[in-house]
This record gives structure tokens, C-alpha cells and sequence, in this order.
């Protein structure tokens, strides 16, 4: 059954070469951009949920801004340059973004704050040293089939968290809890504003 389903996905991989791109234009860009509309409400976790990562290199979602700096400056494959690769996000009081330059087999790197926790990374790999069906077999090796495929990504879920492969190359982690909690925060808040909007204009 696996190496039927990896023929499959090799198939689907050889059909699709146009990229599809999902991360930021520039640092003043959020990660996720439209991530909430890709985010079920009801997913299915991963029957190997228990071992999904929630770190990459010493990396690890639930940092602290200052240990990831740390960590970043101590790993010479991430070019990290200091405080002019971190930025506060648009609309986000409590939200920074960390965007660093990379070698070897990372071309680029984001990392997302909330309230100073790290709750979201990216690492877009560069595709003319490492090919997408490489990393998508290492992790269906690793953590089973995703629960989801589609022509742009595949998804494993927990409960906690969520890892995707990205066309055309990026591996992105997720801590679902921090990010679904944002969500409904932002949500509240637009309910909020169209509601003092309503009974304003309603004054007229």
C-alpha cells in the first residue's frame, strides 16, 4: 500500500511543476496570510500525532523570542542578521516576525510571534539542491501518510499541531492552539467593529 501510494504521489509530483507560491512577499508580511481559510475547523489528527515535530534545529515552537534569536545566531545556516531581520507585523500589536536568509539547503526563513512565543515557521528549501518528493517520502517515512493532499500541499495533523509540505519546496510548522486562538480573537474583533459600525450609522 505505501509503495503504491508513493507511485501515486510521484505521478501527481511529475504533472504539477507549476509553482504555487504561499509565503510573504517581505517581512512585513504575515506567515499564514490566508492560512486561516485553509485551516478546517474539524481535521482528522494524524494517527502518528504523538509524533509530529514541533521543532527544527533546536528550534522549537513555544520559544521565547530571545531564545530563538539565540539559536538562530548560534546556527550559521540561517542568516540571521540581528534586530533588522525582526519586524512587528501589520494589524498585530503582539505579533513580531523574524524573516532570515539561508544557506546550504534553506534558501529562506520565518518565524511568527505571538505575544513573544514562537507559534509558526517556515523554512523554503531551495529546489535546485532538493527536490519535493524527497522530503514529502522522508516524511511519509517518518509520520505516515498526511491526513490531506491537494496540487499545493500535503498536511499532517495532531491536535496541537500541524506540519505541511508546501509547493513549490517549503516545510511549514504550526502550533495550532496559539493560532486557532488568534484567529477567533481577530474574528471577535472584526464582530466587534461591525457592530459599533451598525449602531453608529444607525444614529442617523
Amino acid at each position: 500500500m505505501f509503495s503504491l501510494f508513493r507511485g501515486i504521489a510521484f505521478a501527481v509530483f511529475t504533472l504539477l511543476l507549476f509553482p504555487l507560491v504561499s509565503l510573504p512577499a517581505s517581512a512585513g508580511e504575515s506567515v499564514e496570510g490566508k492560512e486561516a481559510a485553509a485551516l478546517p475547523p474539524a481535521d482528522v489528527p494524524s494517527e502518528n500525532e504523538e509524533s509530529l515535530p514541533s521543532s527544527f534545529r533546536g528550534i522549537s515552537l513555544g520559544m521565547d523570542i530571545d531564545a530563538v534569536k539565540e539559536a538562530l545566531s548560534s546556527d550559521r545556516i540561517f542568516g540571521y542578521r540581528g534586530e533588522r531581520d525582526v519586524s512587528l507585523i501589520p494589524g498585530g500589536q503582539q505579533r513580531n516576525l523574524i524573516e532570515t536568509s539561508g544557506s546550504s539547503f534553506i534558501s529562506r526563513s520565518w518565524f511568527q510571534f505571538y505575544e513573544g512565543v514562537l507559534y509558526n515557521m517556515a523554512f523554503a528549501l531551495d529546489s535546485e539542491r532538493i527536490d519535493y518528493f524527497s522530503i514529502f517520502s522522508s516524511l511519509v517515512e517518518k509520520y505516515g501518510e498526511p491526513d490531506t493532499v491537494d496540487p499545493s500541499k500535503s498536511v499532517w495533523n495532531s491536535e496541537k499541531l500541524r506540519l505541511s509540505l508546501e509547493r513549490p519546496l517549503t516545510v511549514k510548522y504550526i502550533d495550532l492552539t496559539v493560532f486557532n486562538s488568534i484567529v477567533s480573537s481577530e474574528t471577535d474583533n472584526r464582530t466587534r467593529e461591525n457592530i459599533l459600525r451598525d449602531d453608529f450609522v444607525s444614529e442617523f
